[in-house]
């Protein structure tokens, strides 16, 4: 069969864009290396519990477009993304806000808080040599929010995401440190916000088989594009492609890098482990940066519970890339693979890997929904 698209990665971009594709009666086949749909969104049902497989996915946006196209395909649940920060046998609330700052220092109001970390900066500056120009991400840390949050709540976080100590890292990873002088614990400042209930396998299958799509999107999931190229390319008149750009053109200019992530995942007899779908370990000598409960996801009562142990790892060829690594020496490779890319007639790059660019769930849509409407 003859095909108008290959689309090569079942993950959020390629489902978009495919079914964007069946509204304008063009067929689309999906291929996947992995055994399932849906890519790092994969949700998969275990003891009742909806199993965040790659880790936390928590649906955030201010696009009212983007939101309106997900709920033709789900139900979202009101959940609001309140994690945790652990240090030692210390909790404290995040993103830095007023709970954040009573917890640290027994300050109650905004002006009090402001006070000691302009207190504790100023120390800093004291200290630093050249607190204009910050030598690494300890400086620049220290700098921006002082040594309590930096220790407690910045340091060995950042170090195990990135696999270097913080003095071995460049400043700009962190620009900015966001405080919020109010009592209010919601992640995300986006308008809309929450998790398909069911989990988000469900609404992809949803936006594959609703309608139209059914008879005009084919999937294939287990298929290495890269292992039978010509053929698979031969059954479509244009290529989408969403993995990693460099290995689209066999690394010939160098590799990209990423940062990569491991998961263990256990089910345990008991109704609740820690009270809180995501707590971050901060402590560097603890090895994973996160413990995530799945069900409180969804308000699950289930008796019993599933949690997952997400590692940060470097990453190396055959691992799977989930971060890019955006800074200047990657970026200007990218500019190059970015060239070789609009050189290709036909071929559609798009998604985090093809664009090498960290992309939230509501981003990867909106530029899919871009491209499918300039290209369709």
């Amino acid at each position: 069969m003859k095909y108008d698209y290959l689309i090569v990665g079942a993950g959020l971009f390629g489902t978009v864009f495919a079914q964007q594709a069946a509204l304008k009666g063009k067929k689309s086949l999906i291929i996947d290396k992995r055994s399932h749909i849906a890519g790092n969104i994969y949700t998969k049902e275990s003891e009742g519990i909806n199993v965040h497989v790659y880790g936390a996915h928590i649906f955030h946006t201010s696009d009212k477009k983007v939101w309106d196209y997900v709920n033709h395909f789900a139900e979202f649940n009101r959940y609001t993304n309140s994690p945790l920060a652990r240090y030692k046998d210390e909790l404290y609330n995040l993103p830095f806000n007023m709970n954040t700052f009573h917890g640290l220092w027994g300050v109650v109001t905004p002006d009090e808080a402001r006070a000691k970390i302009a207190e504790q900066t100023a120390e800093a500056r004291a200290r630093i040599k050249d607190p204009e120009h910050p030598a690494n991400l300890e400086e620049q840390a220290l700098l921006l929010a002082g040594r309590d949050i930096y220790e407690k709540l910045v340091k060995g976080y950042t170090e195990k995401q990135w696999g270097k100590r913080a003095y071995e890292l460049p400043a700009f990873i962190i620009k900015r440190l966001p405080f919020r002088f109010t009592y209010d614990n919601n992640y995300f400042n986006d308008k809309y916000q929450g998790i398909p209930i069911g989990g988000y396998t469900q609404m992809v299958e949803n936006m594959l088989k609703g309608g139209i799509a059914a008879s005009l999107i084919e999937v294939k999931t287990e298929v290495d594009f890269f292992a039978d190229r010509q053929n698979l390319c031969a059954m479509a008149d244009k290529l989408v492609y969403t993995g990693a750009v460099d290995e689209f053109f066999d690394r010939r200019l160098g590799a990209l890098e990423w940062r990569s992530l491991r998961f263990e995942t256990e089910t345990l007899d008991i109704p609740d482990f820690q009270g809180n779908a995501v707590v971050n370990y901060n402590e560097y000598e603890v090895p994973y940066t996160r413990i995530i409960e799945h069900k409180h996801f969804e308000y699950g009562t289930q008796d019993k519970t599933i949690i997952t142990r997400e590692y940060p790892a470097a990453w190396k060829e055959g691992d799977e890339p989930y971060y890019p690594i955006n800074d200047d020496k990657n970026n200007a490779l990218y500019a190059k693979y970015k060239e070789l890319a609009d050189k290709e007639q036909g071929v559609i790059f798009g998604g985090r890997l093809g664009c090498y660019k960290y992309y939230d769930m509501h981003q990867v849509i909106a530029e899919a929904l871009r491209v499918a409407f300039e290209n369709l």
